[in-house]
């Protein structure tokens, strides 16, 4: 069971990102899976969700910037950043649920090790 992220990097406000997350072993046929983020000195945050029937839920701040979205034949989840903020910054991290809903930290029961973005002004 392995969730490994990847596409973090450095850029300047206005600019996109699109993070990747490769699943092995079962936790792709989890129901839920997501994206968190956590920023120095900060909580760590339900970015975005998306589950087996496909029903994605964002936070607020991200709503229309970013998408997540599941390639199932690769096992692979997305999220695509779009009109990044300095606030977007911080380490992102793929998640995974035995659950339908996995917005909360105490969903989630597989996490990946992080990749970190940050978004200069």
């Amino acid at each position: 069971v392995q969730l490994v992220e990847s596409g973090g990097g450095s850029v300047q406000a206005g600019g996109s990102l699109r993070l990747s997350c490769a699943a092995s072993g079962s936790t792709f046929s989890s129901p839920c899976m997501g994206w968190f983020r956590q920023a120095p000195g900060k909580e760590r945050e339900g970015v975005a969700t998306i589950n087996s029937r496909t029903i994605t839920t964002y936070t607020s701040s991200v709503k229309g910037r970013f998408t997540i979205s599941r390639d199932n034949a690769d096992s692979t989840l997305y999220l695509q950043m779009n009109n990044l903020k300095p606030e977007d910054s911080g380490m992102y991290f793929c998640a995974a649920a035995d659950k339908w809903s996995c917005f909360k930290q105490t969903d989630i029961g597989y996490w990946g090790q992080g990749t970190q973005v940050t978004v200069s002004s």
